[in-house]
């Protein structure tokens, strides 16, 4: 063996030189050991490198997936909401439009407010409220004379009525009219030779 201090060659199993008493094992162990740990450095380290490098590639892989699906199921999810409550909104709003239309329709109508009948000759006076208002009138005459009549009258001009001539049949006659009032009215009906006569009055409400 060869000495690392003077060059001297030993023998093989020398511990120390025979030249200079230099140590031969120390020398010989501490380039093994420390070649050793080196080696044994290196290699660890490449091992802690190579798992956590595959760590994060499969963590990223399988956050990466998941995100992605989830990220899908949720759009998917707004969308079907979106759609559902925009279909809700519209289906909602066409239903409170159909029944807003149908409820003022049906709360609409012609109500009698009045009705009034009688024969023979005469006058009555009534009072009739404001508003949208329809008469409707009819009467039998006694004979076809000419001063035969049933009038129905408001203070405004509104008016309607049945008449018969000398030469008119005797039959039965009908008459109707409408009109709006913004307040409360006094009407006259005036009947004259009749079998009898109907006055009827209705309000749009």
């Amino acid at each position: 063996m060869k000495c690392s201090k003077c060059g001297h060659e030993n023998k093989h199993n020398a511990k120390f030189c025979t030249k200079c008493g230099g140590s031969l094992i120390e020398s010989g162990e501490d380039a093994s050991t420390s070649s050793s740990n080196n080696s044994k450095y290196v290699i660890i380290a490449l091992v802690v490198v190579i798992i956590v490098l595959a760590a994060v590639i499969g963590y990223f892989a399988l956050s990466g997936g998941d995100f992605n699906s989830q990220s899908s199921a949720d759009s998917n999810k707004v969308q079907s909401d979106d759609k559902s409550n925009d279909d809700s909104g519209s289906a909602k709003t066409t239903d409170s439009s159909k029944k807003s239309d149908s409820s003022k329709s049906a709360s609409k109508k012609w109500v009698s407010i009045g009705h009034y009948s009688g024969s023979g000759s005469g006058s009555k006076t009534i009072k009739v409220p404001k508003g949208k208002i329809k008469v409707k009138l009819s009467a039998d005459p006694i004979l076809n004379y000419a001063t035969n009549h049933l009038y129905v009258s408001g203070p405004n001009g509104e008016s309607g009525g049945v008449d018969w001539g000398p030469t008119s049949p005797v039959e039965q006659r009908s008459d109707s009219f409408k009109f709006t009032s913004k307040s409360e009215e006094k009407f006259t009906i005036d009947y004259y030779e009749t079998v009898s006569w109907e006055v009827e009055f209705f309000r749009y409400q």
